[in-house]
């Protein structure tokens, strides 16, 4: 006897629930764009506060470092306590924190603010995603709710440059940290009334000495990930990464033999949910493998104001915005492993606006257009990654599937960063050291090869005509490791789309109601259609039929 359509269960959300969910989606989109605030605030900061180098890296990594950090352990606090008091927790710490941020006196204090910034996005991000899937229980509306969190999460990251130029044009470093702080104080005053509390009733005591353990999986594996984009394979990178492994074989042997895990390991034994995090990982690396360096190419090399390369990267946010809010209606009829790698075809033309880019100052269309194209096609797997894999599990687990669906995108942020930043380095310096002019000297060249982000200004230091001729070798450097970094991305795209396809292909489409969401690709018309009712046994009733595939799949 065939299982009751998921549709026939659910309510459909009203204006309180519509309400509720713009104070979950405001919130998400400053903590992403608290990602790239600073990276055209960086230079009046570091004349202000004159860090050392290290501790520039610091104030830089340190929020996204504590997040990655930890969200699953926020997931599990949401799970067991209340996600709305998790939520409220972290709206109050990153509220709290942005105001020191802005009024930091010395690198310490700011490094330890942006800590905090961290620890406040780690409770708010899962909570937010959480609550999404427990107030819309209608499978069409919370697919869009879900699209459209996506969108909040992933335009911050390409808003961050956007509003650091237009506050620079006016004020000092420290108002991009201000900018969040009411919209926390109204989040805080509003979403006690328009979102409903909810938790895990089953929660137990949760695992405390996990936790450390997780951490310490956790925080050297960042770090290595880190180290490596910005020395390459060094001691320390493989002693973290060798500690990571360590730890987290630990961690897994302890959770297997916990009935209430911290984290719950049979999740991955569900191959949708495992491939979701995967194809999340490969996606957001093959974006921010260039995503963070175009700002930098359109004031380096394109020679733009702050203010105008900030307004400059309007449209690839435009484009990431419109291609998530595309990804719900083209997977209505069309299979989400096949509106993923379409959109991975997509990106690979973005790519080729950017292995083509020059190195004078006619660049900066040609830069925003490949980026724009670039981030419109891989929009679907950021929307439709979260989607399937918060659906296929219970609903019970909703914040640590939640939390570790977002671990995965925090990762794949930081080693797209890492698997193009040292090639890229590396390709920089070796043009520099074989192009420079003989008129300079070597330890001008040196300096200079050595800067990736400051050659540049160090090259217009330089008098004369050889003074020109290094800055045109600079540019054609910098230049150079640009176009590497687009073809390893390049072919993460090109893995996203053919991973997507080969453990996807069984994900229904969304647009039809019941079994008819279902129905088998060609070639599998020998499956019984029970088989699909079968798979829904035991999940989220409030997931999609997106996240419905074929019990042979498990």
């Amino acid at each position: 006897m065939n299982s009751p359509s998921t549709d026939s269960l659910a309510t459909r959300a009203e204006a309180r629930q519509w309400t509720g969910l713009v104070f979950l989606l405001v919130p998400t989109l400053l903590l992403t764009t608290d990602l790239g605030v600073l990276w055209l605030a960086t230079p009046p900061l570091a004349a202000d506060l004159r860090p050392t180098s290290t501790e520039l890296l610091w104030i830089n990594d340190m929020y996204g470092f504590v997040m990655a950090c930890l969200l699953v352990l926020s997931g599990n606090f949401g799970d067991r306590f209340g996600r709305r008091k998790v939520l409220l927790a972290g709206v109050v710490a990153f509220a709290v924190a942005s105001l020191v941020a802005a009024y930091a006196t010395s690198p310490l204090v700011l490094i330890l603010a942006r800590a905090v910034l961290g620890v406040g996005s780690a409770c708010i991000i899962p909570s937010t995603l959480a609550l999404i899937s427990h107030v819309f229980t209608d499978a069409r509306q919370r697919a869009r709710a879900i699209a459209m969190w996506v969108t909040a999460l992933s335009t911050g990251i390409a808003l961050g440059p956007v509003v650091s130029g237009v506050m620079l044009q006016y004020f000092w470093w420290g108002s991009v940290f201000l900018i969040g702080v009411p919209v926390m104080l109204a989040t805080l005053v509003v979403t006690p009334f328009a979102v409903p509390e909810y938790r895990d009733p089953a929660a137990r005591k949760l695992d405390t000495a996990g936790m450390p353990l997780l951490l310490l999986t956790l925080l050297p594996l960042v770090f290595a990930i880190k180290r490596l984009g910005e020395h390459g394979p060094d001691a320390w990178m493989l002693l973290s990464l060798t500690a990571a492994v360590v730890f987290g074989v630990l961690f897994v042997r302890r959770q297997q033999r916990l009935a209430n895990p911290l984290l719950e390991l049979r999740l991955f034994r569900d191959r949708t949910f495992t491939t979701a995090l995967v194809l999340l990982f490969v996606g957001l690396s093959a974006m921010n493998g260039v995503e963070y360096v175009i700002p930098q190419y359109l004031q380096l090399v394109s020679d733009l104001p702050s203010l105008q390369a900030g307004l400059l990267m309007v449209l690839p946010a435009a484009g990431l915005a419109l291609g998530s809010q595309l990804t719900p209606f083209l997977t209505r009829r069309t299979r989400p492993a096949y509106v993923i790698a379409g959109g991975a075809v997509l990106a690979l033309v973005g790519y080729a606006l950017m292995i083509t880019l020059p190195a004078d100052l006619s660049g900066a269309a040609q830069a925003a257009a490949g980026t724009t194209v670039m981030m419109t096609g891989l929009a679907p797997i950021t929307v439709l990654g979260t989607d399937i894999a918060v659906s296929a599990a219970p609903p019970e687990k909703a914040g640590q599937a939640s939390s570790v669906g977002q671990t995965s995108y925090e990762l794949g942020l930081a080693f797209g960063v890492a698997a193009t930043g040292s090639v890229m380095a590396a390709v920089y310096r070796g043009h520099v050291r074989g192009e420079a002019p003989g008129a300079v000297s070597g330890g001008t060249v040196d300096a200079i090869a050595g800067n990736i982000s400051g050659g540049t200004a160090l090259a217009k230091e330089l008098a004369g005509g050889a003074g020109d001729a290094m800055l045109a070798v600079t540019r054609a450097a910098f230049t150079s490791g640009l176009q590497v970094a687009a073809v390893i991305s390049g072919c993460l795209t090109v893995l996203l789309g053919a991973l997507a396809v080969l453990l996807l292909r069984r994900v229904a489409p969304t647009g039809g109601e019941g079994p008819a969401a279902e129905a088998p690709e060609a070639g599998d018309a020998d499956r019984a259609p029970e088989a699909d009712d079968a798979s829904t046994a035991g999940k989220n009733p409030a997931g999609t039929p997106a996240a419905t595939v074929a019990a042979d799949d498990r």
